[in-house]
Protein backbone atom coordinates (compact mmCIF):
# COMPACT_ATOMS: atom_id res chain seq x y z
CA UNK A 1 0.00 0.00 0.00
CA UNK A 2 1.46 3.32 -1.11
CA UNK A 3 -0.38 5.60 1.35
CA UNK A 4 1.60 7.07 4.22
CA UNK A 5 -0.19 8.15 7.38
CA UNK A 6 0.74 11.84 6.97
CA UNK A 7 -0.86 11.88 3.49
CA UNK A 8 -4.04 10.37 4.95
CA UNK A 9 -4.13 12.87 7.84
CA UNK A 10 -3.62 15.75 5.40
CA UNK A 11 -6.43 14.49 3.14
CA UNK A 12 -8.78 14.23 6.11
CA UNK A 13 -8.02 17.80 7.16
CA UNK A 14 -8.35 19.22 3.65
CA UNK A 15 -11.76 17.60 3.22
CA UNK A 16 -12.96 19.04 6.53
CA UNK A 17 -13.65 15.65 8.12
CA UNK A 18 -14.08 14.87 11.80
CA UNK A 19 -12.83 11.25 12.00
CA UNK A 20 -10.57 8.97 9.96
CA UNK A 21 -11.14 5.19 10.00
CA UNK A 22 -8.31 2.69 9.38
CA UNK A 23 -10.05 -0.69 9.40
CA UNK A 24 -8.63 -3.73 7.54
CA UNK A 25 -10.74 -4.95 4.62
CA UNK A 26 -12.10 -1.45 3.89
CA UNK A 27 -10.68 1.63 2.16
CA UNK A 28 -9.49 4.39 4.48
CA UNK A 29 -12.72 6.25 5.33
CA UNK A 30 -13.56 9.77 6.49
CA UNK A 31 -16.54 10.92 8.55
CA UNK A 32 -17.77 14.25 7.24
CA UNK A 33 -21.05 15.90 8.24
CA UNK A 34 -22.22 12.69 9.88
CA UNK A 35 -21.59 10.57 6.73
CA UNK A 36 -18.76 8.04 6.29
CA UNK A 37 -17.17 7.72 2.83
CA UNK A 38 -13.90 6.29 1.42
CA UNK A 39 -10.90 8.54 0.74
CA UNK A 40 -8.69 5.84 -0.79
CA UNK A 41 -9.58 3.60 -3.74
CA UNK A 42 -8.06 0.34 -2.60
CA UNK A 43 -8.88 -1.55 0.57
CA UNK A 44 -6.25 -1.72 3.28
CA UNK A 45 -5.24 -5.22 4.25
CA UNK A 46 -4.09 -6.21 7.77
CA UNK A 47 -0.35 -5.76 6.98
CA UNK A 48 -0.95 -2.27 5.53
CA UNK A 49 -3.18 -1.32 8.47
CA UNK A 50 -0.53 -2.46 10.95
CA UNK A 51 2.12 -0.40 9.11
CA UNK A 52 -0.06 2.76 9.16
CA UNK A 53 -0.71 2.32 12.88
CA UNK A 54 3.03 1.78 13.49
CA UNK A 55 3.60 5.13 11.74
CA UNK A 56 1.01 6.78 14.03
CA UNK A 57 2.90 5.52 17.09
CA UNK A 58 6.14 6.88 15.64
CA UNK A 59 4.54 10.32 15.16
CA UNK A 60 3.19 10.17 18.73
CA UNK A 61 6.60 9.02 20.07
CA UNK A 62 4.73 6.31 21.95
CA UNK A 63 5.42 2.59 22.29
CA UNK A 64 2.81 -0.01 21.39
CA UNK A 65 2.99 -1.94 24.67
CA UNK A 66 -0.48 -0.87 25.89
CA UNK A 67 -2.07 -1.79 22.55
CA UNK A 68 -0.37 -5.19 22.53
CA UNK A 69 -1.20 -5.94 26.17
CA UNK A 70 -4.74 -4.55 26.45
CA UNK A 71 -6.09 -4.73 22.90
CA UNK A 72 -6.81 -1.00 22.69
CA UNK A 73 -5.03 2.29 23.39
CA UNK A 74 -6.24 5.91 23.53
CA UNK A 75 -3.88 8.87 23.10
CA UNK A 76 -3.41 12.15 21.25
CA UNK A 77 -0.54 13.54 19.18
CA UNK A 78 0.40 16.57 17.07
CA UNK A 79 1.79 16.79 13.55
CA UNK A 80 3.66 20.00 12.80
CA UNK A 81 1.84 22.09 10.22
CA UNK A 82 -1.26 19.87 10.26
CA UNK A 83 -3.02 19.63 13.61
CA UNK A 84 -3.76 17.47 16.62
CA UNK A 85 -5.32 14.04 16.44
CA UNK A 86 -6.94 11.82 19.05
CA UNK A 87 -6.28 8.16 18.27
CA UNK A 88 -8.00 5.04 19.51
CA UNK A 89 -6.03 2.06 18.21
CA UNK A 90 -7.47 -1.41 18.79
CA UNK A 91 -7.32 -5.07 17.80
CA UNK A 92 -10.18 -6.60 15.81
CA UNK A 93 -10.30 -10.04 14.21
CA UNK A 94 -6.61 -10.46 15.09
CA UNK A 95 -5.61 -7.36 13.11
CA UNK A 96 -4.93 -3.73 14.06
CA UNK A 97 -7.40 -0.90 13.41
CA UNK A 98 -7.67 2.74 14.48
CA UNK A 99 -10.08 5.67 14.55
CA UNK A 100 -8.55 9.16 14.53
CA UNK A 101 -10.48 12.23 15.69
CA UNK A 102 -9.25 15.39 13.91
CA UNK A 103 -8.57 18.39 16.17
CA UNK A 104 -7.16 21.30 14.16
CA UNK A 105 -4.50 23.57 15.65
CA UNK A 106 -5.96 26.59 17.40
CA UNK A 107 -9.06 26.82 19.51
CA UNK A 108 -12.64 26.59 18.19
CA UNK A 109 -14.69 29.73 17.62
CA UNK A 110 -17.95 29.69 19.59
CA UNK A 111 -19.89 31.64 16.94
CA UNK A 112 -18.90 29.40 14.04
CA UNK A 113 -19.76 26.39 16.24
CA UNK A 114 -23.23 27.90 16.92
CA UNK A 115 -22.76 27.80 20.69
CA UNK A 116 -25.46 30.05 22.24
CA UNK A 117 -24.41 33.23 24.04
CA UNK A 118 -26.19 31.97 27.18
CA UNK A 119 -23.69 29.10 27.28
CA UNK A 120 -20.68 31.36 26.72
CA UNK A 121 -21.92 33.72 29.47
CA UNK A 122 -21.31 30.88 31.96
CA UNK A 123 -17.60 31.85 31.91
CA UNK A 124 -18.57 34.52 34.47
CA UNK A 125 -19.49 31.86 37.04
CA UNK A 126 -17.15 32.19 40.04
CA UNK A 127 -17.51 28.80 41.73
CA UNK A 128 -19.54 25.59 41.88
CA UNK A 129 -20.12 23.07 39.11
CA UNK A 130 -21.07 23.44 35.44
CA UNK A 131 -21.84 20.26 33.50
CA UNK A 132 -21.83 19.88 29.71
CA UNK A 133 -23.63 16.68 28.74
CA UNK A 134 -24.63 14.73 25.65
CA UNK A 135 -23.87 11.55 23.71
CA UNK A 136 -20.37 10.73 22.47
CA UNK A 137 -19.32 12.95 19.56
CA UNK A 138 -21.86 15.70 20.32
CA UNK A 139 -19.28 18.49 20.74
CA UNK A 140 -18.97 18.60 24.54
CA UNK A 141 -15.17 18.95 24.40
CA UNK A 142 -15.48 21.82 21.91
CA UNK A 143 -17.98 23.70 24.11
CA UNK A 144 -15.74 23.28 27.16
CA UNK A 145 -12.67 24.42 25.18
CA UNK A 146 -14.54 27.61 24.20
CA UNK A 147 -15.51 28.27 27.84
CA UNK A 148 -11.97 27.66 29.11
CA UNK A 149 -10.58 29.95 26.41
CA UNK A 150 -13.02 32.70 27.45
CA UNK A 151 -12.03 32.34 31.12
CA UNK A 152 -8.34 32.25 30.17
CA UNK A 153 -8.65 35.52 28.24
CA UNK A 154 -10.69 37.40 30.85
CA UNK A 155 -9.67 36.22 34.32
CA UNK A 156 -6.41 36.04 36.22
CA UNK A 157 -5.90 32.72 37.99
CA UNK A 158 -4.82 29.09 37.63
CA UNK A 159 -6.75 26.76 35.31
CA UNK A 160 -6.10 23.02 35.61
CA UNK A 161 -7.44 20.65 32.95
CA UNK A 162 -7.52 16.87 33.48
CA UNK A 163 -8.19 15.09 30.19
CA UNK A 164 -8.07 11.66 28.54
CA UNK A 165 -6.43 12.54 26.20
CA UNK A 166 -5.69 16.28 25.80
CA UNK A 167 -7.35 17.55 22.61
CA UNK A 168 -7.14 21.36 22.56
CA UNK A 169 -3.95 23.11 23.68
CA UNK A 170 -4.46 26.28 25.77
CA UNK A 171 -1.60 28.79 26.05
CA UNK A 172 -1.13 31.03 29.09
CA UNK A 173 -3.15 34.24 28.67
CA UNK A 174 -4.52 36.15 31.69
CA UNK A 175 -4.55 32.82 33.50
CA UNK A 176 -1.88 30.18 33.94
CA UNK A 177 -2.99 26.86 32.40
CA UNK A 178 -1.81 23.41 33.54
CA UNK A 179 -2.99 20.56 31.30
CA UNK A 180 -2.68 16.99 32.59
CA UNK A 181 -3.31 13.85 30.55
CA UNK A 182 -4.46 10.57 32.12
CA UNK A 183 -1.70 7.90 32.08
CA UNK A 184 0.88 10.29 30.62
CA UNK A 185 0.86 12.82 33.50
CA UNK A 186 -1.33 11.22 36.17
CA UNK A 187 -2.81 7.83 37.10
CA UNK A 188 -6.55 8.59 37.00
CA UNK A 189 -9.19 11.33 37.02
CA UNK A 190 -9.81 10.88 40.75
CA UNK A 191 -6.08 10.96 41.64
CA UNK A 192 -5.48 14.07 39.49
CA UNK A 193 -8.54 15.80 40.95
CA UNK A 194 -7.38 15.16 44.52
CA UNK A 195 -3.94 16.52 43.61
CA UNK A 196 -5.50 19.56 41.87
CA UNK A 197 -7.01 20.70 45.16
CA UNK A 198 -3.44 21.20 46.43
CA UNK A 199 -2.34 23.11 43.31
CA UNK A 200 -4.23 26.35 44.08
CA UNK A 201 -6.71 26.13 41.19
CA UNK A 202 -9.34 28.72 40.37
CA UNK A 203 -10.88 26.60 37.61
CA UNK A 204 -10.73 22.83 37.13
CA UNK A 205 -11.76 21.16 33.88
CA UNK A 206 -12.45 17.48 34.47
CA UNK A 207 -12.72 15.66 31.14
CA UNK A 208 -15.40 13.23 32.30
CA UNK A 209 -17.17 12.19 35.52
CA UNK A 210 -17.15 8.49 34.76
CA UNK A 211 -17.29 6.66 38.11
CA UNK A 212 -18.33 6.90 41.76
CA UNK A 213 -14.93 8.00 43.09
CA UNK A 214 -14.51 10.77 40.49
CA UNK A 215 -18.07 12.09 40.98
CA UNK A 216 -17.66 12.08 44.77
CA UNK A 217 -14.32 13.95 44.56
CA UNK A 218 -15.76 16.41 41.99
CA UNK A 219 -18.66 17.33 44.31
CA UNK A 220 -16.18 17.94 47.14
CA UNK A 221 -13.97 20.06 44.85
CA UNK A 222 -16.96 22.15 43.76
CA UNK A 223 -17.78 22.82 47.41
CA UNK A 224 -14.34 24.24 48.21
CA UNK A 225 -14.62 27.46 46.20
CA UNK A 226 -13.29 26.52 42.75
CA UNK A 227 -15.24 26.49 39.51
CA UNK A 228 -15.39 22.90 38.23
CA UNK A 229 -16.45 22.06 34.66
CA UNK A 230 -17.05 18.49 33.55
CA UNK A 231 -19.05 16.21 31.24
CA UNK A 232 -21.47 13.29 31.43
CA UNK A 233 -22.94 11.09 28.68
CA UNK A 234 -26.54 12.09 29.44
CA UNK A 235 -29.12 14.12 27.50
CA UNK A 236 -31.12 16.63 29.53
CA UNK A 237 -30.71 18.19 32.97
CA UNK A 238 -33.13 15.79 34.68
CA UNK A 239 -31.29 12.65 33.48
CA UNK A 240 -27.96 14.26 34.42
CA UNK A 241 -29.02 14.82 38.02
CA UNK A 242 -30.54 11.33 38.26
CA UNK A 243 -27.29 9.84 36.91
CA UNK A 244 -25.17 11.59 39.55
CA UNK A 245 -27.50 10.72 42.45
CA UNK A 246 -27.93 7.08 41.33
CA UNK A 247 -24.16 6.49 41.47
CA UNK A 248 -24.36 6.73 45.27
CA UNK A 249 -25.75 4.10 47.69
CA UNK A 250 -29.42 4.61 48.62
CA UNK A 251 -28.57 5.75 52.18
CA UNK A 252 -26.38 8.60 50.82
CA UNK A 253 -28.65 9.87 48.05
CA UNK A 254 -30.56 12.37 50.21
CA UNK A 255 -27.30 14.02 51.30
CA UNK A 256 -25.97 14.02 47.72
CA UNK A 257 -29.13 15.80 46.50
CA UNK A 258 -28.57 18.51 49.13
CA UNK A 259 -24.88 18.77 48.16
CA UNK A 260 -25.70 18.93 44.44
CA UNK A 261 -28.38 21.59 44.95
CA UNK A 262 -25.76 23.80 46.62
CA UNK A 263 -22.90 23.39 44.12
CA UNK A 264 -24.59 22.96 40.72
CA UNK A 265 -24.70 26.20 38.71
CA UNK A 266 -25.79 25.02 35.23
CA UNK A 267 -26.33 21.97 33.02
CA UNK A 268 -25.83 22.36 29.26
CA UNK A 269 -26.95 19.39 27.14
CA UNK A 270 -26.18 19.17 23.44
CA UNK A 271 -26.76 16.95 20.43
CA UNK A 272 -25.53 17.23 16.83
CA UNK A 273 -28.38 16.89 14.30
CA UNK A 274 -27.94 16.14 10.57
CA UNK A 275 -29.19 19.12 8.55
CA UNK A 276 -30.88 19.21 5.15
CA UNK A 277 -28.23 19.30 2.42
CA UNK A 278 -25.50 17.79 4.60
CA UNK A 279 -23.59 18.82 7.70
CA UNK A 280 -24.48 18.94 11.38
CA UNK A 281 -26.09 21.58 13.60
CA UNK A 282 -26.09 21.57 17.42
CA UNK A 283 -29.26 21.67 19.51
CA UNK A 284 -28.92 22.76 23.15
CA UNK A 285 -30.77 22.48 26.42
CA UNK A 286 -29.64 25.07 28.96
CA UNK A 287 -30.61 24.91 32.63
CA UNK A 288 -29.39 27.69 34.93
CA UNK A 289 -29.83 26.70 38.56
CA UNK A 290 -32.15 29.12 40.38
CA UNK A 291 -33.85 28.78 43.80
CA UNK A 292 -36.80 26.84 42.32
CA UNK A 293 -34.48 24.27 40.70
CA UNK A 294 -32.37 24.07 43.88
CA UNK A 295 -35.49 23.07 45.81
CA UNK A 296 -36.47 20.47 43.19
CA UNK A 297 -33.00 18.88 43.29
CA UNK A 298 -33.02 18.87 47.10
CA UNK A 299 -36.51 17.34 47.32
CA UNK A 300 -36.01 14.86 44.44
CA UNK A 301 -38.72 16.48 42.28
CA UNK A 302 -36.55 16.23 39.17
CA UNK A 303 -39.51 15.60 36.84
CA UNK A 304 -40.77 19.15 37.51
CA UNK A 305 -37.58 20.87 36.27
CA UNK A 306 -38.60 20.94 32.60
CA UNK A 307 -41.43 23.36 33.45
CA UNK A 308 -38.95 25.77 35.10
CA UNK A 309 -36.53 25.48 32.16
CA UNK A 310 -39.40 26.09 29.71
CA UNK A 311 -40.46 29.21 31.62
CA UNK A 312 -36.90 30.50 32.04
CA UNK A 313 -36.26 31.79 28.51
CA UNK A 314 -35.54 35.31 29.75
CA UNK A 315 -32.77 33.98 31.97
CA UNK A 316 -31.18 32.20 28.97
CA UNK A 317 -32.75 28.79 29.60
CA UNK A 318 -34.12 26.56 26.85
CA UNK A 319 -35.39 23.00 26.56
CA UNK A 320 -33.89 20.53 24.09
CA UNK A 321 -37.21 20.02 22.30
CA UNK A 322 -37.74 23.79 21.94
CA UNK A 323 -34.33 24.12 20.32
CA UNK A 324 -35.03 21.19 17.99
CA UNK A 325 -38.36 22.86 17.10
CA UNK A 326 -36.43 26.07 16.32
CA UNK A 327 -34.14 24.20 13.91
CA UNK A 328 -37.19 22.67 12.20
CA UNK A 329 -38.95 26.04 11.85
CA UNK A 330 -35.77 27.54 10.38
CA UNK A 331 -35.86 24.84 7.70
CA UNK A 332 -32.57 23.31 8.79
CA UNK A 333 -33.80 19.81 9.73
CA UNK A 334 -36.56 17.47 8.60
CA UNK A 335 -39.55 16.44 10.71
CA UNK A 336 -38.11 12.91 10.92
CA UNK A 337 -34.83 14.25 12.30
CA UNK A 338 -36.67 16.43 14.82
CA UNK A 339 -38.67 13.48 16.14
CA UNK A 340 -35.63 11.15 16.19
CA UNK A 341 -33.61 13.48 18.44
CA UNK A 342 -36.49 14.81 20.57
CA UNK A 343 -36.56 14.11 24.31
CA UNK A 344 -40.36 13.76 24.12
CA UNK A 345 -41.25 12.79 20.51
CA UNK A 346 -45.00 12.56 21.24
CA UNK A 347 -45.19 16.12 22.59
CA UNK A 348 -43.00 17.49 19.81
CA UNK A 349 -45.09 15.77 17.13
CA UNK A 350 -48.23 17.52 18.44
CA UNK A 351 -46.40 20.87 18.24
CA UNK A 352 -45.15 20.14 14.71
CA UNK A 353 -48.72 19.74 13.52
Amino acid sequence: MAEQIQDILKAGLEKGGSDIFLIPGSPVCLKQGGQVSPITQERIMPDASAELIRQIYELARRDMDTLEACGDDDFSFSVKGLGRFRCNAYKQRSSLAAVLRIVTFGLPDSESMHIPQAVMDLHRTKNGMILVTGPAGSGKTTTLACLIDQINNQKSGHIITIEDPIEYIHSHQKSLVSQREIELDTKSYAAALRAALRQTPDVILLGEMRDFETIQTALTAAETGQLLLSTLHTVGAAKTIDRIVDVFPANQQGQVRVQLSMVLRAVVSQQLLPVIGGGLEPAFEIMIVNPAIQNMIREGKIHQMDNVIYAGAEAGMRTMDNDILRLFKEGKITKETALTYAVSPENLERRLR
